[in-house]
Protein backbone atom coordinates (compact mmCIF):
# COMPACT_ATOMS: atom_id res chain seq x y z
CA UNK A 1 0.00 0.00 0.00
CA UNK A 2 1.77 3.39 -1.06
CA UNK A 3 1.97 5.82 1.39
CA UNK A 4 0.24 9.66 0.95
CA UNK A 5 2.43 12.09 0.35
CA UNK A 6 3.09 15.07 2.65
CA UNK A 7 4.64 17.34 0.72
CA UNK A 8 2.31 16.96 -1.99
CA UNK A 9 -0.65 18.99 -0.78
CA UNK A 10 1.54 21.57 0.57
CA UNK A 11 2.82 22.09 -2.91
CA UNK A 12 -0.61 22.08 -4.11
CA UNK A 13 -1.97 24.64 -1.74
CA UNK A 14 1.33 27.16 -3.10
CA UNK A 15 0.54 26.58 -6.56
CA UNK A 16 -3.00 27.41 -5.98
CA UNK A 17 -2.31 30.19 -4.34
CA UNK A 18 -0.17 32.20 -6.79
CA UNK A 19 -1.55 35.14 -9.01
CA UNK A 20 -1.37 34.42 -12.96
CA UNK A 21 -0.39 37.74 -14.73
CA UNK A 22 -0.42 38.79 -18.27
CA UNK A 23 0.78 41.17 -20.08
CA UNK A 24 -1.36 43.18 -22.27
CA UNK A 25 -0.05 45.81 -24.96
CA UNK A 26 -2.85 48.50 -26.11
CA UNK A 27 -2.16 50.75 -29.00
CA UNK A 28 -3.51 53.93 -29.94
CA UNK A 29 -2.78 56.80 -31.91
CA UNK A 30 -0.56 59.46 -31.29
CA UNK A 31 -1.92 63.38 -32.23
CA UNK A 32 0.80 63.55 -35.15
CA UNK A 33 -0.52 60.25 -36.26
CA UNK A 34 2.36 57.87 -34.90
CA UNK A 35 0.99 54.46 -33.19
CA UNK A 36 1.90 54.49 -29.01
CA UNK A 37 2.02 51.10 -26.96
CA UNK A 38 0.87 51.01 -23.48
CA UNK A 39 2.26 47.87 -21.66
CA UNK A 40 1.11 46.48 -18.32
CA UNK A 41 0.80 43.55 -16.23
CA UNK A 42 -2.62 42.44 -14.94
CA UNK A 43 -4.24 39.88 -12.93
CA UNK A 44 -5.15 36.89 -15.40
CA UNK A 45 -8.58 37.34 -13.99
CA UNK A 46 -8.87 40.95 -15.16
CA UNK A 47 -7.85 41.00 -18.71
CA UNK A 48 -11.00 41.82 -20.43
CA UNK A 49 -11.87 44.83 -17.60
CA UNK A 50 -8.60 46.47 -18.54
CA UNK A 51 -8.93 46.03 -22.09
CA UNK A 52 -12.12 47.64 -21.93
CA UNK A 53 -11.39 49.98 -19.64
CA UNK A 54 -8.34 51.53 -21.76
CA UNK A 55 -9.78 51.15 -25.14
CA UNK A 56 -10.34 54.42 -27.03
Amino acid sequence: MAKKQSFGEKVLAAKMAQRKMAKVVISHKGAHGATKFKEAMVDADKVKDFVSSNRG
